[in-house]
């Protein structure tokens, strides 16, 4: 692998940039997001691989999304959400959902200048890995 890249070494091996950034997630990024809302039902929904948040108001969030294929939750699906606001951001799952071990609609927090990966599970829950 050459030190330019993986999205590039994809594109040396014959792959076409978009697929190739289909692939790896480069032509799903939200950058400089702002948090929005204090529920479920207000916080600003993830719709891409990453999010990157760069406002965030005390007591805003945003909402994992319930991603379905034929009806059926799609486990695997993974997120990376950044937060580069002055505040905590609060994620939310999605309703009837669960993030780790926390209980059902609970949410977790990401400090100020901090990441984290989340990954649907399949089964109404979501894997989190929180940057320390």
């Amino acid at each position: 692998m050459s030190s330019m890249g993986f999205l590039t070494d994809i594109m040396a091996g014959g792959i076409s940039a978009g697929a190739a950034s289909a692939m790896t997630g480069a032509a799903g990024q939200l950058l400089g997001q702002t948090a929005t809302g204090a529920s479920q039902g207000t916080a600003f929904l993830m719709g891409a691989p990453t999010v990157e948040f760069t406002t965030v108001a005390a007591g805003t969030g945003a909402l994992l999304p319930a991603v379905t294929v034929g009806g059926r939750i799609n486990g695997a699906d993974t997120i990376l959400v950044v937060n580069n606001g002055a505040n905590a951001l609060l994620v939310y799952p999605p309703i009837g959902f669960k993030i780790a071990t926390n209980a059902v609609n609970a949410t977790v927090s990401i400090a100020s200048g901090k990441a984290a990966v989340f990954q649907q599970r399949g089964d109404s829950n979501y894997f989190a890995l929180i940057s320390a």
